[in-house]
């Protein structure tokens, strides 16, 4: 027994050993250690990890297709809609059949759900975003075993029905999971006992799927768990990863930095070899300073980056800068001013070593190059979204055919003329005349007319030859019209009023925070009225509150409340956690809360705030501008007065053909 024992381990390693041996010499050996290598790390830190995504399915890529061209045809419509209709008719002719359906009767499957104007996918070249696309079925898998891993206490049914409004985008309808999850008696019971707090759903420092592991040279770096799926895992790499990478690069540039800067100083300071700055007086190493092009003054960067910052955003722009040749007029301080520059480089150079000094360059490129512009006097077109301007004869060619007057209104006008000299017109047609002739005697009213007379026959001529105008900017790339300077949207109406975009944006934001959607056919709905089960047309039952399948036999009413309680009461119960039949949601609060961000992201895009007059069309359509019922206003389109663009307009087009 003791010889046996002390051999079997021995037998072993030689077993082990020959078998390790027959495997190195098998041929079989290396696909196996192929799988090895090539199998993903559960860990990704760096963007090389990533997979290629996987080539989606026929079918996918014939549904996404279909929903760009859906989109081209209807860009006023949300891809919800499109979504919802691809997905409810068969694959033969379903684009035909669409596209005939919303030509002939919009309001069955529109509902309500438009584009807000001025909305436009991130990428130019699609108008289908990738969150609005149709996913994959590996992805679906994914992102729901992603939900069901984090949000353990809401059932399978309730977070199908959360990412089904999402369109299964996972950092969508995480806010959503998250306050549902905080709701759940596991949560309740957790929290109780181990203090747990409820899981953020902003901060990518504590998202669950970010790992912080310290890497070789010491400091901790995030890492995302693999979820398996190659196009999720790209997603949240870039949403999470990369903002987390970019701000620990920044931070540690600029620690690098000082502590570079420190080192240097101490040197320079130990052999006294600093250098006192022209401007401020103070003490710099060599690295740190710059020297002005005709007496050699040194500025330190500390100096340069001040002066860059008070020309660009202060009062500072017309004493330091040198339009001509885009440098820093010399700060430093003489008995006799000094009329030598830094140059742009130096500058480049200084602000790079600044907060936030790439973005003060560009801003300062942009208004040297705005200044350019306005000396040239050259006829311009911008776009009102950003900074970008073209020449105006791009689109104004000298060449153009000039407007002809329209002689087939000659006779009308001439009646009429005949007809108002006779009486009881004659006279206050006369008296209309001899004032109209006074005023032109004036010279600053003759300038005036013709200046607005030339801006009407300059905006006719526009409308003649097309108002669309794109610009190439590669960030900006948004198209607007050249009359009203609002965003582009076909059918293209001008001068259509911006509330009219604020309250389409004010009714989808409110509609969209109240919906549900059904996680079996994807059909939208509003409860109105009822109680909290639901029943869509396709057949599938649903709680309102958390979005749970009480579909089966043993569900339905059983899943709320049981206890006694008087139809209609909508208080939680005291003596169980089961949702509430009659429960409702604060949907005044939700409404109020989606109300105020669609007038928040209008009043950012608008750069204004709404007057009273506009508070009151909000809220009863009309406001204070239809409240005569007389007058000239009440005879009058809109009831109101024309502008005098409106008039000069009026007069062009009756003129000119």
């Amino acid at each position: 027994m003791f010889l046996s024992s002390l051999l079997r381990p021995s037998s072993g390693r030689n077993a082990s050993s020959r078998s390790n041996k027959s495997s190195r010499d098998s041929p079989e050996a290396e696909p196996s250690r192929a799988r090895t290598v090539d199998h993903p790390p559960e860990y990704l830190s760096d963007e090389s990890q990533l997979r290629p995504a996987n080539q989606p399915p026929q079918d996918v890529l014939d549904l996404n297709q279909n929903l760009e061209m859906l989109a081209g045809l209807f860009p006023d419509i949300q891809i919800e809609v499109f979504r919802e209709m691809l997905a409810s008719f068969s694959e033969e002719s379903r684009l035909f059949i669409i596209t005939d359906k919303l030509l002939k009767n919009p309001g069955e499957f529109v509902k309500g759900r438009r584009r807000a104007g001025g909305h436009t996918a991130p990428d130019s070249t699609t108008m289908v975003s990738r969150a609005e696309a149709f996913r994959t079925a590996e992805y679906k898998d994914a992102v729901r075993a992603l939900a069901m891993q984090e949000f353990k206490g809401i059932s399978r049914s309730s977070i199908d029905a959360v990412l089904s409004e999402s369109n299964y985008s996972y950092l969508d309808a995480r806010p959503t999971l998250v306050e549902l999850s905080s709701r759940s008696w596991k949560f309740a019971i957790s929290s109780l006992f181990f203090r747990r707090k409820t899981v953020t759903s902003a901060e990518a420092e504590t998202h669950p799927l970010i790992i912080w592991t310290p890497s070789d040279n010491g400091p901790m770096i995030p890492t995302l768990k693999a979820t398996g799926s190659s196009e999720l895992d790209r997603e949240l790499f870039e949403e999470l990863i990369m903002p987390l990478k970019r701000r620990e690069r920044i931070k540690r540039e600029e620690s690098d930095r000082a502590l570079a800067v420190s080192l240097l100083t101490e040197e320079a300071e130990a052999v006294e070899a600093t250098y006192e700055c022209s401007c401020c007086y103070g003490d710099a190493i060599f690295e740190e300073l710059t020297v002005c092009g005709t007496e050699g003054h040194m500025v330190c960067f500390h100096c340069v980056q001040h002066s860059i910052t008070e020309a660009v955003f202060g009062q500072g722009w017309q004493r330091c800068i040198d339009k001509e040749t885009g440098g820093l007029r010399c700060p430093a301080v003489a008995s006799v001013e000094c009329q030598g520059c830094v140059s742009s480089e130096h500058i480049h150079r200084a602000m790079r070593s600044a907060k936030n000094g790439d973005e003060i360059i560009r801003k300062l490129d942009q208004r040297l190059a705005e200044h350019g512009l306005l000396s040239s006097g050259l006829p311009l077109i911008r776009c009102p979204f950003c900074t970008y301007a073209e020449i105006d004869d791009l689109y104004m060619p000298a060449h153009a055919r000039r407007p002809k007057l329209r002689t087939s209104n000659f006779p009308t006008i001439i009646i009429t003329f005949i007809c108002f000299m006779l009486p009881p017109f004659s006279l206050p047609t006369l008296m209309l005349s001899l004032g109209c002739t006074l005023l032109c005697l004036n010279r600053s009213f003759r300038e005036y007319g013709s200046r607005h007379l030339s801006a009407a026959l300059d905006r006719y001529q526009r409308r003649r030859r097309g108002l669309k105008f794109t610009c190439q900017n590669p960030s900006c790339a948004r198209s607007s019209c050249l009359s009203c300077s609002k965003a582009w949207v076909d059918i293209h109406v001008c001068h259509e009023s911006s509330l009219v975009a604020l309250r389409t944006q004010v009714e989808q934001a409110m509609s969209m925070a109240v919906k549900r959607v059904c996680p079996r056919c994807s059909t939208s709905f509003v409860k109105t009225a009822g109680c909290n089960k639901l029943t869509c047309p396709c057949g599938y039952k649903m709680c309102y509150v958390c979005r749970k399948d009480i579909g089966t036999p043993n569900e339905g009413y059983q899943h709320f409340c049981q206890h006694f309680r008087p139809e209609g009461d909508g208080r939680r119960c005291k003596e169980c956690n089961k949702c509430n039949l009659w429960e409702a949601e604060n949907t005044d609060e939700i409404l109020r809360k989606a109300k105020a961000e669609a007038e928040r992201r209008w009043r950012e895009c608008e750069k204004r705030e709404l007057s009273d007059a506009e508070k009151a069309y909000l809220e009863d359509g009309r406001g204070g501008f239809n409240h005569g019922h007389g007058g000239m206003g009440h005879l009058l389109p809109g009831g109101k007065m024309p502008s005098i663009e409106e008039f000069c307009d009026f007069i062009i087009e009756t003129l000119f053909v």
